[in-house]
């Protein structure tokens, strides 16, 4: 018998990775949100597709208060944001919630429709009771891109800018008022790296949304040579992309897969090469 969507998307399972952070796993083992307990109140990063009950779950594996964080806004993190009054993100974060608009699920019917949405800005600081949790923002991937660190604790939570298969560096959908730049964003990327890697003894473990966590320092090394050999002109671009939804969302075969090492994006192959080896990063 076939899976349902509920099954597919709203079907979760959890462990601990230390004694107060949960990961709360679906998507059939590629998708991750985590939860922060400190002494006073939890913090949850991302809240799905929408699918489920996500909350109940949530309150099954805390018994504190929960405040709830957008890594980004696309539709397979922010999808569950209905399920709580309010929402913490960044102001690019909403934008990308339009994407929600395509949701499998009505989150009309969720109990919260009209949540609140906080903004957050880079460098904000969230004490949970012996446990405080930076904000640092690595928008490029999406408009709006958080990471939290958690240096208690060595982690490094970076949603979907950092992970071991790839990072989709295109338009998936046109959002009012931001264009997508695929040079503008390679550079960001990097800066963003750079940023990361500056601050590395401050942790210890990478845990992206997707597809693993933790993953190997190494990874973050390798995206920002990436972005380095896409301007130098030898960069290793692969016509396959060996992703079934990718491919499947791409009838017109635009897309590509551009490679250094363990690192890679999806980018448009026309945009790639128009920066190809033209500029200098």
């Amino acid at each position: 018998m076939e899976p349902n969507l509920i099954e597919i998307f709203g079907s979760y399972m959890s462990w601990k990775i230390n004694e107060d952070t949960w990961i709360i796993n679906f998507m059939g083992g590629s998708q991750n949100m985590y939860l922060l307990e400190g002494e006073d109140r939890a913090l949850l990063i991302d809240t799905g597709w929408g699918a489920g009950n996500l909350r109940e779950y949530v309150e099954k594996l805390t018994d504190k208060p929960v405040i709830v964080f957008n890594t980004h806004g696309h539709l397979d993190h922010s999808g569950g944001n209905g399920e709580w009054e309010k929402v913490y993100m960044l102001p690019g974060g909403k934008a990308d919630i339009y994407t929600c608009y395509r949701l499998p699920f009505d989150a009309s019917k969720l109990p919260y429709p009209n949540y609140e949405c906080v903004f957050v800005k880079d460098g904000d600081v969230f004490d949970l009771g012996g446990r405080s949790i930076e904000l640092i923002d690595i928008s490029s991937h999406s408009n709006g891109s958080l990471a939290f660190l958690d240096k208690k604790n060595g982690f490094l939570f970076v949603g979907d800018e950092l992970e071991s298969t790839q990072v989709l560096m295109y338009e998936t959908e046109a959002i009012p008022g931001y264009d997508f730049v695929l040079d503008s964003k390679l550079r960001a990327h990097h800066a963003n790296m750079l940023k990361l890697l500056q601050r590395k003894g401050e942790w210890t473990s990478i845990l992206p949304a997707h597809n693993g966590a933790p993953i190997a320092h190494s990874y973050l090394d390798d995206f920002i040579g990436l972005v380095e050999r896409i301007y130098q002109g030898d960069a290793i671009i692969e016509d396959k992309l060996n992703h079934k939804y990718a491919e499947a969302g791409d009838p017109e075969h635009r897309l590509c897969r551009v490679r250094w090492n363990k690192a890679s994006f999806f980018v448009v192959k026309e945009d790639l090469l128009a920066i190809w080896g033209s500029n200098t990063l």
